[in-house]
């Protein structure tokens, strides 16, 4: 569950959120467009608004100039410790399986489902994280998304049956919901615009560094202990919200006039003259108000329905390729292939965070729909191989090549999906909804991903059982088909504006109805 973009990329993407869950999550109406600034001139007003969304002035009076830029790094690294947290919660059921197998004697299906509640918890977070962060604010949401989550942490550390792992997990997933929202949206808002970039890339690459490290640390220490590795950023983050401000976008919304300036200044440094910044951050909010209020049923109309079909299309088809299984169940995967459960999750955590990096340069060079291609070509591979090594174990064939092909298929797997179809399907899903639709549409797009992860994260143990073999060449088929869909239906969006990739969609809709 992400990444290194320029900054016009990255500005629509955090209305999503990550690695991989992330969350539009009912943002409202009026969250999702505020982090779309991008200050253009002569282009009609809806293209005006859509752009001029969430960002500002930064490379203006105050952007990033004159002033001290030490509190705006401080309140990104606050708010990143949230994206730790939420790597932490997702990497915790990979490395720690046996341990809490043997341990608390789950069964195959109790621990299926310990591995996968937690989407469960992060459905509730992610469609409720928007109004909740609207209505209390960012920095109380991420409070009490953090606490949340430290209770959610101690009932796994104490927990003596399946009952308290389930609730702990439901917690760990309903903090995650929450995070992946109001972490994104906080830092695209207090960020200028020359910074918007290489800031935001943070909270992919510490959602990243979260799950790496307890991948890493998970394979060295009990999976109780284990735990401090998830509590220590939600110490730190509830400690860091004391010394930051609030978002000044989110102070003007509500009318604190006083409180918007203090904190903008803040932000800025003192000796920034943030006069023009903030008259542009007020003069957008209230063209916003004058948008019609979007409705669920509108998704479907003709004018918006090619765009769900290619933003819910390419969420479905990123689970169908199995990541939350491989990622969930990745030591109890190597097990199998008679690997060890414990080296094999440090490939995993060692590997991810430059790959990642790798993938985030070449989005902005090779472009959205080449990259889909290559990944899913990557992902078809490193399920093919690990489907050849199970079927070689079954047949008796090649016993001593099993364990190094089993690795490697996961790692090509691991590999191919960080540069592709990890972060690209939510780019691309914040770049083709209409500045109307896109709180609402983000909102089904998140909505699919986590049932869709749900669904493969429970379903995979069992497909395990019944033929290891065949799960990973169902993945595998998965990912050839993802390369039909994304040559057949999905735009190319790189280095285009958003008005143009509207007036593309629009020409798709045409061919499809009159080929």
């Amino acid at each position: 569950m992400g990444i290194v973009r320029a900054a016009e990329d990255v500005e629509g993407a955090v209305v999503a959120g990550a690695a991989g869950g992330g969350g539009g999550g009912g943002g409202g109406e009026v969250t999702a467009p505020l982090l779309l600034r991008q200050h253009k001139q002569g282009r009609g007003d809806e293209e005006k608004i859509q752009n001029d969304a969430g960002g500002d002035g930064g490379g203006r009076r105050g952007g990033g100039g004159g002033g001290s830029m030490s509190m705006l790094m401080l309140s990104t690294a606050v708010a990143v410790c949230g994206s730790f947290e939420f790597g932490t919660c997702v990497g915790y059921s990979a490395p720690t399986q046996s341990g809490i197998v043997d341990e608390v004697g789950l069964s195959i299906s109790q621990f299926a489902l310990f591995g996968s509640v937690l989407t469960i918890g992060a459905m509730i977070g992610a469609v409720t994280s928007g109004r909740l962060a609207d209505f209390l604010g960012r920095k109380m949401t991420m409070r009490i998304s953090a606490t949340i989550c430290i209770f959610g942490w101690l009932s796994l550390h104490l927990a003596k049956g399946v009952i308290m792992l389930y609730f702990g997990r439901i917690l760990l997933g309903l903090s995650t919901g929450i995070l992946s929202y109001v972490v994104p949206v906080f830092i695209a808002e207090i960020a200028p615009k020359n910074l918007r970039g290489g800031l935001a890339t943070s909270n992919q690459l510490l959602i990243c560094s979260g799950s790496s490290a307890t991948y890493i640390i998970g394979a060295l220490v009990a999976w109780r202990n284990l735990v401090l590795v998830g509590i220590v950023p939600c110490v730190l983050l509830l400690t860091g919200l004391l010394f930051i401000p609030e978002s000044p976008r989110w102070l003007a919304n509500v009318g604190r006039e006083k409180e918007f300036h203090a904190s903008l200044q803040m932000l800025r440094g003192e000796d920034a003259d943030v006069s023009e910044e903030a008259v542009e951050i007020k003069e957008y909010i209230e063209s916003l108000h004058r948008f019609p209020k979007a409705r669920v049923q509108d998704l479907f109309l003709r004018k918006n329905i090619y765009a769900v079909t290619v933003g819910v299309g390419l969420m479905i088809f990123q689970q169908l390729g199995g990541i939350n299984g491989v990622g969930f169940y990745a030591s109890s995967i190597f097990t199998s292939a008679g690997f060890s459960g414990k080296l094999g999750t440090i490939y995993i955590g060692i590997i991810q965070i430059p790959i990642t990096l790798f993938g985030a340069i070449l989005m902005d060079k090779s472009g959205r729909r080449v990259l889909l291609m290559v990944s899913a070509s990557g992902t078809f591979l490193g399920c093919f191989l690990t489907g050849i090594s199970f079927y070689l174990k079954a047949q008796g064939l090649f016993s001593e090549w099993v364990p190094e092909l089993a690795l490697t298929g996961i790692l090509v797997y691991i590999g191919a999906y960080s540069i592709g179809m990890g972060p690209v399907p939510w780019v691309v899903m914040s770049e083709i909804f209409s500045i109307d639709m896109k709180a609402i549409g983000g909102s089904l797009v998140t909505l699919v991903s986590w049932l869709g992860s749900f669904a493969i994260s429970y379903s995979f143990s069992f497909l395990m059982d019944w033929s290891s073999a065949g799960t990973f060449f169902m993945f595998s088929a998965a990912s050839l088909i993802t390369i039909l869909f994304v040559v057949m239906v999905v735009p190319e969006t790189k280095g285009r504006t958003l008005e143009e990739i509207q007036d593309s969609l629009i020409d798709s809709r045409s061919r499809l109805r009159d080929p």
